[in-house]
Order: structure tokens, then C-alpha cells, then sequence
């Protein structure tokens, strides 16, 4: 079972510092080494990573790995390419 704060630890042992918000009984994804998360799921107002248990004794539960981890690669991608001053789009037009 993979805990919040294992989650969180995981991911900066590997230079990716996340930012988790709540909305009981959502967590969502904020912020990925700083940059905004954009969209949503599993939810209306955030990308969602966990559910907090609603009963006493049920744990927390991660959403969707692969999705979130997706997430987290698009969202690291688009920030190293505009660290280089430039979209992925733009690097298409040139190729093509």
C-alpha cells in the first residue's frame, strides 16, 4: 500500500518535489518542483492522487498510478521545455 507521506518521500528521493492540497476526502496533485498542475481527475476542482478513507480503519487510496505518474512526466516535460525558452510545438514547426 503506498502511504501520503512514502509517496511524497518517493518521488524527492528522485529530484521531483510535490505540493499535495485537500478536500476532504480528495488530495490533489498542486504543484510539481513548482509549476502549477493543470486538469482535473477523478474530480471536479483537482488532479486527485489519493482518497482518504470515509470510515474509521479504511485506508487511503491511490487513484490511478500510471495515470498520476503520467501526470507528473507531462508536467515535468512541459517545464524543461520552457526552461529552454521554447514548446514542443514549435519544435514540430521547425522539424517540419
Amino acid at each position: 500500500m503506498t502511504t501520503i507521506p512514502s509517496f511524497v518521500e518517493r518521488l524527492k528521493k528522485i529530484g521531483v518535489n510535490v505540493e499535495l492540497i485537500g478536500n476532504y476526502p480528495w488530495i490533489y496533485l498542486d504543484k510539481i518542483n513548482g509549476k502549477k498542475v493543470k486538469g482535473t481527475f477523478m474530480a471536479n476542482h483537482g488532479f486527485t492522487v489519493f482518497f482518504l478513507g470515509i470510515r474509521p480503519g479504511q485506508p487511503n487510496t491511490i487513484t490511478n498510478i500510471s495515470v498520476v505518474f503520467d501526470k507528473i512526466r507531462e508536467t515535468l516535460n512541459a517545464q524543461a521545455d520552457n526552461h529552454r525558452g521554447h514548446t514542443r510545438s514549435s519544435n514540430l514547426e521547425k522539424d517540419c
